[in-house]
């Protein structure tokens, strides 16, 4: 997953000291703490939702008087997942009750594997961006051995594994979700930041079963130049990075192209037997699709699958194409962080 040099003497350099609100998602098993959690006596509306929504604060060192995070700072629950290089918590701030996911990284497991550049990159871009669609990074601390991240808690969990149980999803479900992606990514590149790694894995499903953004080890924030590092997964990867050509913001709009055939169809479009014959596939933009698949839906997919980038469909015009307009629970419009009907009834 990453590259790089050894962590600097003071970490805390690279982004803000943590800012806790009272707005957000509250915990759904209570049962995972010692004491039980209090919760709000319900859920919050989308407009008090917008209402807590403050502009992208100007990143500031920490200074001598900023709140200083450790592990005593909060109560640990259940675990919510495993990786690579450490695991993720339910955990809730002591001071303030505030439930959030916990990310538990082994320095010695970072700098083995040499990534402690882009974990340090991944906290510089995450921890700036703020969209209803993208995870929140709220903050980070450390200690001799260990590097923790304070994460937006996403009460639904994975996608990958809700897609692996329904075998694929109606087209209202995905136009919802790919509208959603789609938005995210504009605000991204709007920032210069390039996902690279759009996938089902890297992607969870908020308390109303909204869609967030959640990995960006494989990011990069590019606001000039075009990139020539091979990244990502290989059934999502776009032509010109197969090809080892330079590459920019259109990676992310193949990347959507290959996730609104997997969650129509259960697979990804490229998918072969090796390696070789997948390259060859995508080199090809060899595209196969099953009767499942609706003429509007295969007009969106062939639209974003081009091989040439430059005539790739532009983000904001996919919110705006008919299969989107027609099936979309909600079709965010640019400009606006709306991205899920208000008052709609949690995606199924």
């Amino acid at each position: 997953m990453l590259r790089s040099q050894a962590f600097p003497a003071d970490m805390g350099a690279l982004g803000s000291p943590l800012r806790l609100d009272h707005a957000g998602y509250h915990a759904r098993n209570k049962a995972a703490f010692r004491q039980p959690v209090p919760l709000p006596p319900s859920t919050p509306t989308p407009a008090a939702l917008a209402a807590t929504r403050s502009p992208l604060p100007k990143p500031s060192p920490p200074t001598p008087t900023s709140r200083r995070w450790s592990l005593a700072d909060f109560d640990i629950g259940k675990p919510l997942g495993r990786g690579k290089f450490g695991n993720v918590y339910l955990a809730r701030e002591k001071h303030t009750k505030y439930i959030v996911a916990l990310k538990v990284l082994f320095k010695s497991q970072l700098q083995k594997a040499g990534v402690e550049h882009q974990l340090r990159r991944e906290i510089e871009i995450q921890s700036h961006l703020r969209h209803p669609n993208i995870l929140r990074l709220y903050g980070y601390f450390y200690d001799d051995t260990r590097v923790y991240l304070i994460l937006e808690y996403a009460g639904r969990g994975e996608l990958y594994k809700e897609l692996q149980r329904c075998g694929r999803f109606s087209e209202r479900r995905t136009a919802t979700y790919i509208a959603q992606l789609a938005h995210a990514l504009h605000y991204c590149h709007g920032k210069h930041v390039i996902h690279r790694d759009i996938k089902p894995e890297n992607l969870l499903l908020g308390i109303r079963g909204e869609l967030k953004i959640a990995d960006f080890g494989w990011s990069v924030h590019a606001p000039r130049s075009r990139r020539t590092t091979l990244c990502g997964t290989l059934d999502y990867l776009p032509p010109e990075m197969v090809e080892g050509r330079a590459h920019d913001a259109a990676v992310d709009v193949w990347s959507l192209g290959v996730l609104m055939y997997e969650f129509l169809v259960g697979h990804p479009p490229f998918e072969a037997h090796g390696h070789d014959e997948t390259y060859r596939r995508i080199a090809r933009v060899d595209l196969r699709f099953p009767s499942v698949v609706s003429a509007a839906a295969q007009d969106l997919i062939r639209r974003l699958l081009v091989k040439d980038p430059a005539r790739r469909l532009p983000l904001e015009h996919v919110l705006e194409h008919p299969w989107i307009r027609t099936h979309a629970e909600y079709a965010p419009r640019i400009g606006s962080f709306h991205t899920y009907k208000p008052g709609g009834h949690p995606i199924k």
